[in-house]
């Protein structure tokens, strides 16, 4: 059988790299060989690389070096690392989160008849892993698979406040932060300012600081789990009195408290 029948075709997504790195591109086809097989020898990546075996014994020493890959010691094949692993489960975790926290979503949407969100911190941004519209005729969209800067949201200042200052500073290098409206924190002194408002009051809001005419609260849950979540309710600023603002928070500090129930 020829290698072109016997492996399966590496998938490819998107325009080719400007300037392709042809080491890098052969330790990432391993790996995804490694999804299609239980274990892999030398001579199996050898010719589904179309490299010497020497070049493929490299590859696959670096992939162990971080864990990606292993040697069994008694077949001398290569198995999924502990890293890789690690990696596969925290995918899995966050898929499982979604499918947990979807029913207090879903009731918290109820409750409110307001747009919420459920949000997960990644570097500097805010990702919307979760998001159910209103069903009112005026209402924030829905935020399903969006990525925003965190300073500029609530769910994001919610999630950032559970950072330490050293933390913050990583992700934070620059003085000068990006605006996406007029309202939004322009600097990491403004940031750090509402930050710790944010510690002492247990909650994040937004005055039109991700989009003109929207308010919203959010409330992080347990600071201490990865990835970190955060949950946040978007209201038309019309519709956002003290009242609402007031019942906004208590919906979702009781939300988040089922939600890290639920979890492990």
């Amino acid at each position: 059988m020829s290698a072109t029948q016997a492996f399966p075709t590496t998938p490819e997504y998107g325009a080719v790299p400007q300037y392709p790195i042809e080491s890098v591109d052969n330790a990432l086809r391993v790996l995804v060989l490694l999804g299609e097989r239980p274990q892999l020898r030398l001579t199996d990546v050898s010719q589904y690389l179309g490299v010497a075996s020497s070049t493929a014994h490299r590859v696959l020493a670096m992939l162990c070096y971080r864990g990606l890959v292993r040697q069994n010691a008694a077949t001398r094949s290569y198995e999924p690392g502990p890293s890789l692993d690690h990696l596969a489960f925290g995918l899995l975790r966050r898929l499982d989160v979604r499918s947990r926290a979807r029913p207090t979503l879903e009731k918290l949407n109820a409750d409110l008849q307001e747009t919420v969100h459920l949000g997960r911190l990644e570097g500097g941004d805010v990702h919307f892993i979760d998001s159910i519209e209103s069903t009112r005729a005026l209402r924030v969209v829905n935020r399903l698979g969006r990525s925003m800067p965190a300073h500029c949201t609530s769910t994001g200042k919610a999630l950032l406040a559970t950072l330490s200052e050293e933390e913050l500073l990583a992700v934070y290098p620059d003085e000068e932060l990006r605006q996406l409206t007029r309202h939004s924190i322009g600097t990491r002194t403004e940031l750090m300012v509402a930050l710790a408002e944010i510690r002492r009051r247990g909650y994040a809001t937004s005055q039109e600081e991700s989009e003109e005419g929207v308010q919203s609260l959010a409330v992080s849950l347990r600071a201490l789990r990865s990835p970190r979540l955060a949950l946040c309710a978007s209201v038309p600023i019309s519709r956002m009195t003290a009242s609402t603002r007031k019942t906004i928070r208590e919906h979702l500090i009781e939300s988040a408290e089922a939600i890290d129930q639920l979890l492990p």
